[in-house]
């Protein structure tokens, strides 16, 4: 057989193994073969210069504000800082697009937009909010990979805005999304607990980073988190949570689980990156919600980690204009919550994870790629095995740098990670054989990113709808 192409002396990262003198070969956008002596039949080959080969990042929340706050975010600046950073997939969330993507007939404008303009695969959300109730089985005909809700507040009055539900909302909604097969993502932190703390301490001109804080307890997040396991419960529906970042809010999902619920959770980059210390250090381009910890309950988070807990780690990738991140008035509480962090998945989590001994690497490539394809029905993403797309990417573990503003690709070129100096470095990326960006040449390729769907969930209604190949699998 001949190959389109051959990656020569890398250390080929696989589910199960560091191979260091293996060659992996590439075929019709596929991976095709990972052996010995694969490059004498090969049109092009890539040296990998003794770096890491590992599969591209499935980023399976980051927030794209196109259209109609492209100004924030597109789809041609977020999947080029995306890639530059390693990630070669990414599952998009609903928000904070305008209109946002809570009906079949937005979803579809808005894969158009995509389709068009991003550099990497792409997945799409559709997202449950107050009156869309209809509007959840024609989402998810139209392809959504899962459903997004938000139990804290969050939104404008501006028509067409995300808007988070009630508990009636909630409920309804599970039960509509249930029968989709889908899953729903929940922002779990208890809304009057924290608009009323925030409003207490704006009552009493407490508007300091440790004030904010101070406003969304851990206890917010693990309260919600109970409660949605037990609509989910009563329901059936499948669960998913987004950006934990407590250990405790990981235990009461671990106990669902043992109690037979499908539930599923993830935490953030800058969860375990970053605490409460550097929070004041960074200031407003480090706030987020849920907050972020301090470097006890960080430290429990890590345990959580470290044990095999959450099936996915992500960026929330949530950014905003200069103004929105600036603080005029010395009230953090008036400053935008997200992070911009998508550009750094890959190298300073494997700085604070792989480099620091937390983790191996074979954990380390579960969490960022095949712990979130599996979790979205991406079946052929997120792991180096023949016959998976060909999403790869050169983690150089010897090359440090400092991260500066030049090297930001997002529209507006704000990290809360800018003056870190990270000990490893993405050098290129691969998305289904074609090499579309290294360090030193940048963006090669024109934006060829598709339309990824839930193969499992489509697979599993297919299978309902046709008793006879429901049969044929149970024989």
């Amino acid at each position: 057989m001949t190959y389109d192409s051959v990656i020569i002396h890398g250390k080929i990262v696989t589910p199960s193994a560091v191979l260091t003198q293996h060659e992996l070969a590439i075929k019709n956008c596929k991976i095709a073969a990972i052996g010995t002596n694969l490059s004498t039949d090969a049109t092009q080959i890539i040296d990998a210069h003794n770096q890491l080969v590992l599969p591209g990042m499935v980023d399976a929340h980051v927030h794209i504000n196109e259209p109609g706050r492209s100004d924030w975010e597109d789809y041609h600046t977020g999947s080029q800082a995306l890639a530059a950073g390693g990630t070669t997939s990414m599952v998009v969330m609903p928000l904070n697009a305008l209109p946002a993507r809570t009906t079949a007939a937005e979803f579809n404008r808005q894969r158009t937009i995509a389709k068009g303009k991003s550099y990497i695969d792409f997945a799409l959300y559709g997202g449950l909010v107050p009156g869309n109730l209809s509007e959840i089985g024609k989402l998810a005909k139209a392809g959504a990979a899962g459903f997004k809700a938000f139990m804290a507040t969050t939104g404008t009055d501006i028509p067409g805005d995300f808007k988070n539900v009630d508990d009636y909302e909630l409920y309804k909604g599970m039960q509509a999304i249930q029968k989709t097969g889908l899953r729903l993502s929940l922002h779990a932190e208890n809304p009057v607990l924290t608009d009323r703390l925030a409003e207490e301490k704006i009552a009493n001109h407490q508007t300091q980073i440790q004030d904010y804080i101070d406003s969304r307890p851990p206890m917010v997040e693990v309260e919600a988190v109970r409660r949605a396991l037990y609509f989910a419960r009563i329901t059936g529906c499948k669960l998913h949570f987004v950006h934990l970042s407590t250990g405790e809010a990981v235990s009461e999902v671990q106990k669902a689980q043992a109690q037979g619920q499908d539930v599923t959770c993830e935490t953030c980059v800058h969860y375990l990156a970053l605490n409460t210390t550097d929070f004041k250090k960074i200031g407003p381009l480090a706030k987020c919600s849920p907050a972020l910890r301090t470097k006890t309950v960080q430290k429990q988070l890590w345990e959580k980690v470290q044990a095999g807990a959450l099936n996915a780690v992500t960026s929330d990738h949530s950014p905003a204009p200069a103004s929105m991140k600036a603080n005029p008035n010395d009230n953090i509480f008036d400053v935008w919550g997200g992070i911009s962090g998508a550009q750094n998945n890959v190298d300073l989590f494997y700085d604070v994870a792989v480099n620091s001994n937390r983790l191996s690497i074979l954990q380390f490539i579960q969490l960022i790629a095949a712990g979130p394809a599996d979790l979205f029905g991406l079946k052929n993403k997120g792991r180096l095995a023949v016959g998976k797309d060909a999403d790869l990417i050169f983690l150089d573990p010897d090359q440090s740098y400092t991260l500066t503003k030049d090297d930001l690709y997002y529209k507006n070129k704000l990290s809360a990670y800018e003056g870190f100096k990270i000990h490893d470095r993405v050098t290129r990326t691969i998305l289904r054989g074609q090499t579309i960006y290294t360090l030193t040449d940048g963006f090669i390729t024109k934006p060829a990113g598709q339309f990824l769907t839930n193969q499992s969930v489509k697979e599993a209604n297919a299978n309902a709808d046709n008793p006879d190949s429901v049969q044929t699998i149970l024989n």
